[in-house]
């Protein structure tokens, strides 16, 4: 059977999250397998990915393999896997844009961008030499123009797009048409964790909904030390990150809060905390006879081995959606991994339509 071939822009955290993933899981058998969502999604288990290219602008990753690309500087998450055999492919330089914010340069290279000194490549001839038949992003927050540009890279190379970012690609209607009259399938917008910030917030709105427990005020609260929490350290970066977590938690109460009343956002840059994330949350509402309530949660995680196993899921709905012939919002796996899909749903509902689709029982 042949892998899925994917080109990854990005080879920071997640990047390496995903790829040591793809062979941590290469002597595991479903039993015993941990921490997926699914094993085999049509005829593709997790070992069945292969990333033929790849674009970065860093210079301690562009000119490297991907092997050695992954465990580059400033990225900074969990080994899990060391062994990674040695690959052909190379770092591409891509163009900057607005993918690098100014302030990054305050701080020691060992944590920033360090901006390589070389022409970008024509992204999309790399994309049609590579056999690539998705894309996938996971460019910094922020970078408005860089997602749009490699947007139109998949679109022009004719392969799919997954966007693991939050700028409004995929749930823009505009970017779907496009899509969708060229018959390629699109996933996003701005990855989930398998257990998260968000999921758990959404989860215990969702649960003060069917309680009958009316939420007054809501935060959340998150601090990190990887090179996305000192990227949003710029607020002007941070709008469609905002709206993306924000309508996440808001899709799935009883009716809107007041945007006074609920504040979910990044917090702090905490540079010994790595890859780790710590969510603070907190939730204050009115049980039977307007008696009040209060929850106060503290979740630490490794940032991007949990976004890791989302993506891995998105990846292989995204084949299934090529080999289907389907172009456009693939609106279940969107909304299942996504914060800022197409159309919300509850995580149930979302679940649901995951495996619906898997049986080909829905089409998109």
């Amino acid at each position: 059977m042949s892998k899925i071939k994917i080109a990854i822009v990005g080879i920071g955290n997640c990047a390496s999250s995903l790829i040591q993933g793809i062979y941590y899981y290469k002597d595991k058998n479903p039993e015993d397998a941990i921490g997926l969502m699914h094993w085999k999604i049509g005829e593709w288990d997790p070992t069945d990915i292969e990333v033929v290219a790849a674009f970065d602008i860093d210079k301690r990753k562009v000119g490297k393999t991907i092997d050695e690309a992954i465990f580059a500087k400033p990225n900074c998450t969990t080994v899990f896997q060391e062994e990674i055999p040695k690959s052909d492919v190379k770092v591409c330089m891509g163009p900057v844009l607005d993918g690098v914010s100014e302030h990054m340069a305050d701080f020691e290279e060992d944590y920033t961008f360090v901006v390589a000194d070389e022409e970008p490549v024509d992204v999309v001839e790399v994309l049609k030499e590579s056999g690539a038949e998705i894309l996938l992003s996971y460019l910094p927050v922020g970078s408005e123009e860089a997602a749009r540009f490699y947007a139109q890279c998949a679109l022009d190379a004719n392969i799919a797009y997954i966007n693991c970012m939050p700028v409004f690609i995929v749930s823009d209607p505009e970017w779907d048409a496009k899509f969708r009259e060229k018959g390629i399938p699109i996933v996003g917008d701005d990855i989930k964790a398998q257990i998260g910030a968000t999921i758990t917030h959404r989860t215990l709105s969702n649960l003060f909904k069917e309680r009958g427990v009316k939420l007054d005020h809501t935060y959340q609260i998150n601090t990190g030390g990887n090179t996305d929490f000192m990227n949003m350290l710029n607020r002007k970066r941070l709008d469609s990150k905002k709206e993306s977590k924000t309508e996440a938690v808001q899709a799935v109460l009883a009716e809107r809060m007041d945007p006074h009343d609920i504040h979910i956002g990044p917090s702090d840059y905490v540079p010994w905390q790595k890859d780790n994330k710590v969510c603070f949350l907190r939730m204050e509402g009115r049980t039977f006879g307007d008696v009040p309530m209060e929850i106060e949660l503290r979740l630490s995680v490794e940032d991007s081995p949990n976004s890791a196993g989302c993506v891995i899921d998105a990846i292989r709905c995204c084949k299934l959606g090529l080999e289907r012939g389907i172009g456009g919002q693939l609106t279940s796996i969107s909304s299942y991994v996504m914060k800022h899909p197409p159309e919300q749903f509850t995580d149930d509902e979302a679940a649901a339509k995951v495996e619906a689709f898997i049986k080909g029982e829905i089409e998109r």
